[in-house]
């Protein structure tokens, strides 16, 4: 479970999302597969982050664990070890963030879950995990209880564009442009806190996975809400 070891090593922020196991193997040589070309970077004027990792650093951004995460042709991979339940966490952000969206491209290559924790505060946080191969879903949990799953394609080695809009106690998740997702979430929901990237392993034992293209917008409390 990515979340609850990984961020109580750092003593750092996040939950125990609840990764499911993956399913089935990919060779070895795959590790060193480059994605497609990424999305062009789209500029957002009221952006209260935005990263596209043209410059190569990770200055603005804080790992879990050394050797994971690094900047490769201008995008950001996560590569773990090949072993059972690994994971490692890539935070950024403010934790004084409410109602924010959050845009990014991801490409898994090797393995099956990927994703994103929101509302990072202390060692709790809402974790959307798109789990690829074998599943083809989206799960949401706070720490370990699940709060929703829905189909979402997302085949490995192509890019896919995850949208996450959290206002208030409405979460609002699209994938590749289609809504999945449209619900309350649970009282005790954290309601602020940043963000931390999420790289794990699960029962297959591989994980190499890039994102890109990271943009956070403020939302209204009252704006669009269903």
């Amino acid at each position: 479970m990515w979340m609850n070891d990984a961020l109580m090593t750092f003593r750092r922020p996040l939950l125990a999302c609840g990764l499911a196991l993956g399913l089935g193997t990919s060779p070895a040589n795959l590790r060193d597969l480059l994605p497609p070309p990424a999305p062009k970077f789209k500029l957002h004027s009221d952006a209260v982050f935005a990263e596209d990792f043209q410059a190569g650093t990770l200055v603005r951004w804080r790992a879990d664990r050394d050797g994971v995460w690094s900047v490769r042709h201008g995008m950001l991979v996560a590569q773990l070890p090949d072993a059972k339940q690994q994971h490692s966490l890539l935070y950024a952000g403010d934790s004084t963030w409410t109602d924010y969206a959050v845009d990014l491209d991801v490409c898994g290559i090797r393995g099956v879950d990927k994703g994103i924790v929101l509302r990072v505060n202390g060692d709790r946080g809402i974790g959307f995990d798109l789990r690829g191969p074998g599943y083809g879903d989206l799960k949401i949990h706070l720490n370990e209880l699940p709060i929703a799953r829905a189909s979402a394609g997302n085949a490995n080695s192509m890019w896919h564009h995850l949208r996450i809009e959290l206002r208030g106690n409405r979460c609002r998740v699209a994938v590749d442009d289609e809504e999945v997702v449209n619900r309350k979430l649970p009282m005790g929901t954290p309601a602020r806190g940043a963000l931390a990237l999420a790289a794990y392993t699960g029962g297959v034992a591989e994980c190499t996975v890039y994102y890109d293209n990271i943009v956070v917008t403020p939302l209204t409390a009252a704006a669009g809400t269903p």
